[in-house]
């Protein structure tokens, strides 16, 4: 695994602070009780991200791009990723949670992120945010991204890490003596189940699976950057320690891009 710049600190990392960290992760407490709230400051901040790493990539601002975001659910991040002229696009598999906010977004598809629904190389961006752990097959859906990702284009996968302090969403942090412990002790205590159900809609994904599969990537994927997405940049390093990552890092981001260079070397007809 190797990232396209060694010794460059990407842009974004300037907005990785400690004030950014204790905002974004005081807002976790409105999760379920006020999503609009919850989700309008990490779509802010994912169009911050996005717009920082494709432009470290490119030269080139969102303008005009399309942006797919898999796993989408209602389209909260639609408003920031238009304000900066991109054409954003989300999929996501489950009808009811496509409207659950009210939300009506143009273009939006419904399909699996394990079976993309779009040709290859289609879009310049392909983004999952908080939505890997969902997913029973996680790098299948990786995989698809990448696949769906035009050469020279920017995928960003970022997910919550189980052992991570918000690991078991709505159940935690009884998440951590086990899954099915969180889940039967919040349907006891709150007379119903819970939203996130453990070995349904939610699934034990480690920080120490993204780093593998950032590193077995393909010769024609480069990874530009793996780090915990609401750690201060001080604090990137404990992605690289096995253990304390697990129980440190909140949330992992995986950042790539395909070979424009390769994907032109190679005729069609070969």
């Amino acid at each position: 695994m190797g990232l396209r710049a060694a010794g460059r600190r990407p842009r974004f990392a300037r907005r990785a602070t400690l004030r950014r960290s204790l905002r974004l992760l005081g807002s976790f407490r409105f999760e379920q009780t006020d999503p609009a709230l919850f989700y309008g400051g990490v779509a802010v901040d994912t169009a911050d991200l996005v717009s920082d790493f494709y432009a470290d990539l490119t030269g080139q601002s969102l303008r005009g791009t399309i942006v797919l975001d898999v796993g989408g659910g209602p389209g909260y991040f639609a408003d920031e990723f238009g304000r900066v002229g991109a054409r954003y696009v989300p999929v996501e598999p489950d009808p009811s949670e496509m409207h659950a906010a009210g939300l009506r977004v143009a273009g939006s598809v419904r399909g699996s992120g394990m079976a993309l629904p779009f040709r290859d190389d289609a879009v310049e961006v392909c983004i999952s945010s908080n939505v890997a752990e969902h997913v029973p097959r996680p790098w299948v859906m990786a995989d698809e991204m990448l696949r769906v990702t035009k050469p020279g284009g920017l995928m960003v996968f970022s997910y919550t890490v189980w052992h991570g302090p918000f690991g078991g969403h709505e159940t935690g942090p009884w998440h951590y003596l086990g899954g099915e412990f969180a889940a039967r002790r919040y349907r006891r205590k709150q007379g119903k189940e819970p939203k996130n159900r453990f070995g349904k809609s939610l699934f034990a994904v480690r920080a120490a699976d993204g780093m593998r599969w950032a590193r077995e990537t393909p010769d024609a994927v480069e990874v530009l950057a793996v780090f915990p997405r609401y750690h201060p940049r001080w604090a990137w390093w404990m992605v690289h320690v096995p253990g304390l990552r697990e129980l440190l890092v909140s949330n992992l981001v995986v950042v790539a891009t395909k070979s424009a260079f390769e994907a032109a070397a190679t005729p069609e007809s070969a």
